[in-house]
């Protein structure tokens, strides 16, 4: 549900050592940014996971109370495939995630408790490039992680926080939106694409869940990464909207 990217892309900067990853469920980084993450924890970068649901709501064959701790646990699994140690679950549950203070407060949480550089998201549009409808999870998730960025680093918003021991952290330089309907930045990932979908692979009970697809999610996945990379000069590339925090464009 992407678009071929416009030919000219700015590079996604890479002078921080720190990200937090917060989406709504597992497999979601998955499909893009799992690339992008394999090369920065190359680097020698940390990366850390959160996840607002576990994504139980996801298989429409199998009760949530058993595909909860599945998915998490696969999860858990594509993590280590692209070097992140780290996964979080926030317990929101899957399907109905809301906008508001409670997201909010709860992600200002977990980002003044890791104290990242940089944020890494899906797309929260409404619309995907192709005119498709971008699910109400995706949407809510990406927007309070861009408003959470601004509210972590105030300490008269949330300030129970303050009682957890949780100082205001207000060093978060940009959100960085991968699979955005309107592209800013890419990031060469020739090297680490398939580590990336090694990653998705690990999805084994999400992906079965889908059908008879076969390699359709990958082909299209990777079909659209050749494209960027070559309007971005490389074999493979991943797009994103980077969201200033604290940084200049």
């Amino acid at each position: 549900m992407l678009r071929p990217t416009p030919p000219r892309l700015a590079t996604v900067p890479e002078d921080w050592q720190t990200a937090l990853a917060i989406v709504a469920h597992p497999d979601d980084m998955e499909y893009g940014a799992a690339s992008a993450v394999a090369r920065w924890t190359a680097q020698g970068k940390r990366v850390v996971y959160v996840m607002v649901t576990k994504g139980e709501a996801g298989i429409d064959s199998m009760a949530p109370a058993e595909v909860g701790p599945l998915r998490a646990q696969e999860e858990i699994n594509s993590a280590r495939v692209v070097g992140v140690e780290t996964v979080e679950f926030l317990e929101h549950v899957d399907g109905v995630v809301e906008y508001g203070l409670p997201l909010r407060r709860d992600l200002s949480r977990v980002i003044r408790r890791y104290r990242p550089e940089v944020l890494i998201t899906i797309n929260h549009e409404l619309q995907f490039a192709t005119g498709h409808l971008n699910m109400a999870d995706h949407r809510w998730v990406g927007l309070a992680v861009c408003d959470a960025a601004r509210d972590a680093g105030n300490r008269w918003i949330f300030p129970e926080l303050l009682d957890e021991g949780l100082e205001p952290w207000n060093d978060v330089r940009f959100v960085s939106v991968f699979g955005a309907t309107n592209p800013t930045h890419a990031v060469d990932v020739s090297e680490y694409w398939e580590i990336g979908m090694a990653s998705l692979r690990e999805h084994k009970a999400y992906l079965a869940n889908l059908g008879d697809v076969g390699e359709g999610p990958f082909e299209f996945l990777t079909m659209h990464a050749r494209t960027v990379g070559q309007a971005f000069g490389c074999e493979y590339a991943s797009q994103a909207a980077l969201v200033y925090i604290n940084d200049v464009p």
